[in-house]
This record gives structure tokens, sequence and C-alpha cells, in this order.
């Protein structure tokens, strides 16, 4: 099928869902027209011209968020005599009410922009969905980039018409449709490390993927469907001003609860894997259950104080002010028995609430709860099957007889792991997650988030010390040998410290010791060998509570830390003191065991801000290593954890939760989620694949963990022979020096394609800490070291001059350039950064015997073969060129020659461009000076540095384009990554 005949079968498709096609609406003239008289039959109004326009000169904006905030809400405009209207756009009390036309081909003419629209959907005249139809098998994530690229346009109609209310975005190619939410610009980019915008497939409520366009157009474009997902099932997040759709099986989980209650069918649960976004599906139905007349109160019932922080702070990014903060259990009974609107909806945590409920309370807060006895109360509990949850679990039913109790849980608790404890205590009052709730409402497995790219695999090592029996199953090896292999194989594991890591261990005791090792191995290495890099090392467990209510109220869910407490907690305390003493000193804080809190937040901070770009985070601030007992090892996320060390047994549900704190998706260069076990525990690790993927296990380990190295290295072998093959085809040796020599885009893109899938089953076997000599050895006879790193430096290369053909050439560029996915993020090292490069580079000048050292030619081609230098790589290159063999120059003289050497060329740079645009050179110097100095680009500013040239209006325009082309690279280039306010509007 052509292009125009899947247009013309979705238009027949939604023709037949009865939207009204509007083969009149093809400009903007009609558009507007056509929402006018929508405007005015809904509102009861009749506008002037004068009053419409004004109307649309209020409404249309370039913030998507203040858009969709107009799309949903009551809003007023005031007349022209003075009098206010207020209005909607659209019907917000029954969008199923609302006209729903089809439109297609249309062409909107600003400015500089002549872009036209494949279908858009309209609702009341408002565009609400864009529709992008393909006829090519093209990257999901590539046409997601052309539509950022059309946005990016200047003068582009989605800033500056009534596009702007566009919602959702539609990609298909007829067979296979994707969506995604429209966005402000800061967050629908494409970043340095290439992480992708949320990108959905819709699904029925089995999981199952509804892909052809018919059936989406059936399940998700009906009209009812459609105005429910953008009024129900899209989030406005207030805190960062973006918007956010629901997943399906988010979708699903909230209808099934907000159904259940409507019916008084009794409790249930939801069983929704880690990373699933669970606080937003608990979010959405929170605030839907906030609107529901029948409901009195709506709690959100968390096991500790950090989890009640986490996700008040996570409820409140969705909507301001959503929930407050109880400080203690008074606080939370004064909420229950408030009949302010916004006390309908309450985080807190079992802690509190088990308090609140029992009698023997000092100050018998049960008694003043009486008057909520026969309240209809919901109680949504996070992580469902803790162990203490029995009691609680009676008391609530017995107290609130007319509560209804749902669970949500990424692991539950059935009869084969219903026994387990990771210490011994007494059992919970119900054995299953289904005793407790009755029935599972839906299901959204690890399988199934696996499948749908929403989390990662896993890579599992079952150590095995070299020359040595294995240890047997559960038992532990020594905490020296762990030290030094995890000290081994730690670059490896996480891509040269790009990811950073946890090592679980059995006990606090043995949390102190390898604090202490780490300390005392790696000063010994550093005397062996001055070049090693140490790690940094952080420890985090719960103190001895000592009467502590919040420390108390920690330790519930930290049961292996309770108990070692109870055992001398005098030394406990001392270690742990000496730990965030050590910590203080590295990081320049000041912490204390009294505040412990704030230290185990500053701690998940750093985990969390591991950006190996950011040049605001210096490897010295960051946490390599963090030791854990039982805490960070359930509830805590985060994309730059990509590696979990055990040396404590695991089980079912806890193995799991451990091992999903590394399986959150990135990027490209984080394949997998990396696992390293010292204690031998593959069976323990099949039975909760097992139990947990509702797979069979051969069946589910093939999707949950990824192929042992021979089967990727098999790859890796495959994908460089159909390098070669084609390069054969072109007439050209399989080499890095014949990449230049290939004719047209077709076969540069080629390329381009095919070296990719080499880096990337390149990346994926750099980071496998279980790789034999043999294996290795293979890898390097696959693809050569030197051949490697020179196909990266003409990829890089011919992928950039690609790239500027086709941001400069647009829609001139060929079809194979503009469908062109490039990936620079697969080619950025994270060893090889710019403090590393300046110490190479100093070698290289230095005669002193003894170091290692690189010739010019090896400095340069590593520097071409990182991505991280693209825009320094020419002069980084040139400088080299310019030094001298065994000069002897120390590091500090090497950086502070490059910045000179980077200064006389920029300001050489600034003097042609002045020339170029007939500007006096002082002149434009003292504009960017100026501009840098404020990071501030002021537009009256331009206006001066142009008025010498004495030009008209229209030669003004063109001028100032001419010299923005030039100058906007060079402003970004000279910022380092800092945003530059108002240059963003001559970008666009």
């Amino acid at each position: 099928m052509t292009e125009q005949d899947i247009e013309e079968a979705l238009i027949q498709k939604l023709s037949d869902l009865k939207y009204t096609y509007r083969t009149d609406i093809r400009d903007r003239a009609a558009l507007e027209h056509n929402f006018r008289l929508h405007f005015e039959a809904l509102n009861q109004v009749h506008l002037t011209d004068a009053e419409f326009h004004r109307l649309l000169d209020s409404i249309v904006t370039p913030d998507v968020y203040a858009a969709s905030r107009m799309l949903r809400e009551r809003n007023s405009f005031e007349r022209d005599d003075g009098t206010p209207l207020y209005y909607t756009l659209v019907n917000i009390k029954d969008w199923c009410k609302n006209t729903f036309e089809v439109i297609n081909q249309l062409r909107i003419n600003t400015d500089y922009s002549h872009h036209r629209y494949d279908v858009i959907l309209l609702l009341n005249g408002v565009p609400v969905v864009q529709i992008e139809l393909k006829t090519l098998a093209i990257s999901p994530r590539r046409a997601i980039q052309q539509i950022v690229e059309y946005k990016n346009d200047p003068g582009n109609g989605y800033a500056k018409t009534l596009l702007c209310f566009l919602q959702i975005f539609l990609v298909s190619n007829r067979s296979d449709t994707w969506y995604f939410a429209n966005n402000n610009s800061r967050h629908f980019a494409f970043n340095a490390d290439e992480r992708f915008l949320p990108l959905y497939q819709f699904a029925r409520e089995d999981n199952s993927k509804i892909t052809h366009l018919d059936d989406f157009a059936d399940a998700f474009l009906a009209k009812c469907t459609l105005g429910e997902m953008i009024s129900r099932y899209m989030v406005l997040v207030a805190s960062e001003q973006k918007l956010l759709m629901m997943r399906p099986y988010q979708i699903y989980a909230v209808k099934a609860i907000v159904d259940c209650i409507h019916q008084h069918r009794g409790n249930g649960y939801i069983w929704h894997t880690t990373g699933s976004g669970k606080t937003l599906t608990s979010f959405k139905a929170a605030t839907l259950l906030k609107d529901n007349p029948d409901i009195d109160k709506c709690l959100f019932v968390v096991d500790r104080k950090d989890l009640d922080r986490q996700t008040r702070e996570e409820f409140n990014k969705f909507q301001e002010g959503c929930v407050e903060e109880n400080t203690h259990t008074g606080t939370l009974v004064r909420r229950l028995l408030s009949e302010d609107y916004a006390d309908k909806v309450i985080v807190t945590t079992i802690q509190k609430l088990g308090l609140a409920l029992d009698g023997t309370h000092r100050r018998n807060y049960k008694e003043q709860l009486e008057p909520l006895r026969q309240s209809r109360i919901v109680f949504i509990f996070d992580e469902c099957h803790r162990s203490q949850f029995g009691e609680n679990h009676k008391a609530i039913k017995e107290f609130f007889p007319n509560a209804q109790l749902f669970g949500f849980t990424g692991t539950p608790i059935f009869e084969q792991n219903a026994n387990y404890q990771q210490i011994e205590g007494e059992q919970a009052s119900y054995r299953t997650t289904q005793d407790i709730f009755q029935q599972l409402l839906h299901a959204y497995t690890i399988t199934h988030a696996i499948e749908d790219l929403n989390v990662l695999r896993f890579h599992v090592d079952y150590y095995k010390p070299e020359g040595k029996q294995p240890p047997k199953p559960g038992e532990p090896l020594a905490k020296r040998a762990i030290v030094e292999a995890i000290l081994a194989k730690h670059d490896a594991a996480t891509a040269g410290r790009k990811f950073n890591a946890l090592l679980a261990t059995a006990s606090i005791n043995d949390a102190i010791e390898y604090h202490a090792l780490f300390e005392t191995i790696q000063a010994e290495k550093q005397t062996e060998n001055p070049d090693f890099r140490p790690l940094n090392i952080a420890c985090v467990f719960s103190p001895p509570a000592e009467g502590n209510q919040d420390v108390l109220q920690i330790q519930e869910d930290l049961p292996q830390e309770k108990a070692d407490n109870a055992q001398d907690p005098d030394r406990k305390k001392a270690a742990l003191q000496a730990i965030i003493t050590a910590y203080n000193r590295r990081y320049g804080s000041n912490h204390s065991i009294g505040e412990f809190d704030l230290y185990y937040q500053d701690v998940q901070k750093r985990i969390k801000d591991q950006q190996y770009l950011n040049t605001d985070l210096p490897h010295d601030q960051k946490i390599d290593i963090t030791i854990v007992v039982d805490m960070l090892l359930t509830g805590f996320d985060s994309q730059y954890l990509n590696t979990l060390y055990v040396d404590k047994n695991l089980k079912y549900h806890g193995l799991i939760q451990a091992f999903s704190r590394t399986n959150r998706i990135l990027n490209d260069t984080k394949p997998y989620g990396n696992i390293l076990d010292f204690r031998q525990q593959q069976e323990a690790v099949d039975a909760a694949i097992s139990l947990f993927s509702g797979q069979s296990g051969e069946q589910a380990k093939r999707i949950w963990l990824v192929d042992k190295a021979p089967v990727v290295i098999e790859r890796l072998q495959g994908a460089m022979e159909q390098l070669g093959t084609f390069l054969q085809s072109q007439g050209l040796p399989s080499a890095p020096e014949a990449i230049p020599q290939l004719q047209g885009d077709v076969a540069r893109c080629q390329f381009i394609k095919l070296f990719k899938d080499v880096q990337r089953f390149k990346t994926q076997l750099d980071q496998y800490t279980d790789l034999t000599p043999e294996d290795r050895t293979v890898i390097e006879q696959v693809v050569p070291t030197e051949t490697l790193q020179g196909f990266r430096g003409v990829y890089l290369d011919t992928a950039q001059r690609l790239k500027e053909q086709r941001d400069q050439g647009g829609c001139k560029a060929s079809p194979e350039v503009q469908q062109l996915d490039f990936e620079f993020v697969l080619f950025a090292s994270a060893v090889i950064d710019y403090d590393y490069i300046m110490t190479l580079i100093s070698r290289y000048t230095n005669p002193t015997p003894g170091k290692q050292k690189m010739n010019r030619e090896e400095l340069v081609g590593l520097i071409l073969s990182d991505a991280k230098f693209l825009e320094d790589r020419e002069e980084i290159t040139a400088y080299i060129n310019s030094l001298e063999a065994g000069k002897g120059l120390d590091e500090r003289a090497i950086r502070e020659g490059f910045e000179r050497f980077k200064a006389r060329k920029q300001k050489q740079q600034i003097v042609d461009m002045a020339q170029a645009h007939g500007l006096e050179s002082k002149a434009l110097q003292d504009f960017i000076d100026n501009t840098l100095g404020r990071m501030i680009f002021d537009g009256e500013h331009l206006s001066d540095l142009l008025a010498p040239l004495q030009l008209g209006w229209k030669a003004r325009t063109q001028k100032e384009q001419s010299l923005m082309k030039d100058l906007i690279p060079l402003l970004h280039k000279l910022a380092q990554g800092r945003e530059i306010s108002g240059l963003e509007a001559y970008e666009q």
C-alpha cells in the first residue's frame, strides 16, 4: 500500500467510528473558522471578529503544558464591552459529547514553515491528535526524531497556531503503530545521553499488543475512548510542566480498582512488576477516588518513612499540594477526621496507621477515630506482601467494616514463598497475597515489562574463584577475595564507571568489615601502582534505634538490620559514625548519625546523579559502590545503577526485588542489569524466575536473562561479516580507511546501520563480567581493538556529516539520510574523559622512562573514536599535532596550553565570522562575552549589533537569520552545556 492508500483506509475507518470527515479544512483559515463555529456553539455566544482574533491571541501559545491545562479547564476572556466570558474549549464535563472530526493534508503556512500534516483529529474544532503515516519500516525512534525536528523548525505551526493544543502524536505504517505525548522542548528532545521519549504501543487487558492501525483505531481512537484517554489517562506533571501518558496496563489497573469499588466487590490486588510506574498508577486511582462522592477517604499506605516521603513527593510532583506530610500519628488522626477536600487523599505509613488503631496507646487515637467507624474508606497498600501486614489488616477490617483494601505488589506472596522470611520471627497472619486481598485485579509481570522494553533483562554471573573448588550454594567466600574480584571486574560491569553498583551483604557486621577492607586493599593497590584509580565506596545501614521513632519506623521493613542492631548496638553505632565521617571527608558534607535520614537521602541522590556527561558532578563527587544490608534493596530506583554484587542469601521475592534495582532503562549503553553473585545461587534464581514470570522455567529464562557470551560473540562475528560483505560489494576492503571512499548517501547510510550493530554487540560484551580468556581472544580476533577504534572514528565522522546534511537540507536530504537514526551515545566512553585525555597528552610529551605512552597517531585515533569529543575533536587533534613528543610538559602545562590554544582558535573564529557578516570583530566579541556573562540572549543587543549596517527591515531579517545560523552553534559550544535564556526563540 502507498502512503496515500494507508491514509484513505484510516479515514474510512474513522468515518466508520462516526468521526465527521472534513474535506474542506486544508489550511489555517479553514481550521480557525471551524474552531470558531464550535466554540460559539459550545459556549452559546457570538463573538465579533475582533473578539475572536483576541481570543486566538490569548489561547495560542508555544507552551504545550499551558495549552494542555487550558484544554482541560474553565477559562475567562474579556469581551469588547468589558464583561467577562467564562468558557471551555471542549465539553470538559462529558468528553464523549464533543464533536469529533478528522481532517487530512492540512497545510500550515507560517513565517518560515510550510508543513503538511497527514491526518489530524479534532475535538470540538481543537486539534488534539496528529497521525503521521509511513510506508517504510521506519524506526519508531526516528519517527519521533522527525516530529521533534518539525517542532524545532523556525516559525513552525505547533507554536503559532491551534496546533499548540495537540496532545498525542501517532506514527504508523499500518502494521505497526506507536504513540507518544506532546511536550515542551525540554521534555521533547534528544539530549546528549540519547534518552528517548516515552513511546507506547497500545495493548489489551491481557497485555497482548494492538499494533495494526485498524485494530488500534477500534481500541484507542473510538470517540469516547479517545476523550477518556486525554481527559482521564494523561497526567499533567505540575512540578516539571510536562505531560505523561499512562501505559495501557496502568489504565486497566485503575479501571479495575474503580469498578471494584463502584460494584462493592470486596478487596483486590494489582500485580505490577517493579519499575512499571506503580506510583503513577496509584496516584491516578487516588485522584479519581478523590472526586468520587461515595468515598469518604482514600489512604495510600507505605511501609517506611523514606517511602512515605518519596511517594508524597511523587504525588505532589504530579499535582502540587496533592498531599501533605503527616509529621506524626496525631497529624494522621487529625487529617482522617477532617472534612476538608484537601485531606481526602492521605499518604501515610503502615506504622502510623497501626498506632492510630492501637487502643492501648496512651493518647487513645482509636477512640478519637470512632466517628469514622462506618465510613467508606479505601486503603491502597504499596508492596502489600510485608510480613508485619497481617495484624494491621485484621485491625483495619475490624475497625472499618465498610473499608475496601487494595494492594500493589511487584512480587506477590504465593504458597511457594509464603513461609520464607529473611530472619527468624513470627509468621504473618495470612499466608499469601490472595488470602489477604481476595482477588487479582490486573497483572503485568516482569516478563511483560521486559518484552515491552520497559525494564531490562539480567546478566547473572555466578562467580567461581580461579583454580579453586566452587563453594556450595549459599556458602560465603572470603571477603578479601570478593573485594579483589569486584575491583578487577567493576570497570567492565559498569561501562568504565559510567554506572554504579550496590554490594548486598548478609549483616551489618559484614557491611562494616567490607567498608574497611575496600579502604585497606585500595590503599595497598595505590602504593603498588600510582596509576590505580580507587573506587568511591559508600555504606549505609540503619543505626540502633535507641527509642528514635523515625529509626524504629524505618527498621520495620529492615528485619536483618533491626535484629543486628539488637546485638552490641554501641559497636554498630561507632562503626556507622566512622563511616559517615569518612563520607563527610570525601564529599565535603556535614552529616551525623543523629540526623541519619539526611545522610541516607544524600547517598540516594549521589547514586541517582551518576551522569557520566555531567560536568557539574566530577567523578570524585560520585559514588561507585554502596554497601548495603537491607536498605536500598527495595523501592529504590536509579537509571545509573546497573550492577548488584551479592554476598547474601536471597530467595523468591527478596531476590527479585534486589535484582530489580539494576534494570531501569537509560539508553543503548545500558543493555541489561548486571548481577555478580558470590554465593552460587543459581537454583534460587531459577526458582524465583519460574515463580514470578508466569512462564515455564526455560521459556522465562530466555526472556529474563541475556544470552551467554559465546552466543553474543557469534552475533558480533556475524555483524562484522555483514559489514565485510557490504564493503566488498562496493569494491572496497573491510577496513576503516575504506569508508571515506564510499560513494553516495545510500552506501554511507548502509555503513552506519551495519556498524551500529557491531558496536551494540561489543557494548554488550564489554559489560560481561564472566568473559573467559578464550572469549577475549576470540573477540579480539573478530574485531581487533585498533580496527574497532578506526571504524568508530570513521563512523562518527560519517554520521556527523550526514546529520549536518539532514539538518541543513531538511526534506531535500535523501530519504535514506532522513530515516537514519545515528545513536552517537553508543560511541561515548565513560573511561576516556577530558581529564584522561589531558593525562595521556602529558605522557606523550613526557620523556620519563617506564611511563606507558601512546604515539601521536594512537592518541588522535582515540579522540576521533569517541563521541564525547565530537565538538572538540578538531581542536584537541590540532593541539596534539602542535606538540613535540618528549618535550617534557607536565599535566598542568598541557591543560593551560590547550586552553590558550583553544582561546586563540575561538578568537579567530569570531574574527572570521564578523568578517563574513560585515561586522566589527570587537563588537561581535563584546556581544558574545555579554551573552555568556549573563547567560541571556538579548534581542535588543542583537539589533544594536546589526544597526551599523543600516539595513532595511527585510534585508535585516535575512542578515539576522544568516548570522544566527553561524552564531548559535558557537554559543552552545562556549556555554559548555549551560542553557542560555532567550536563545530558544531564535532556534525556533
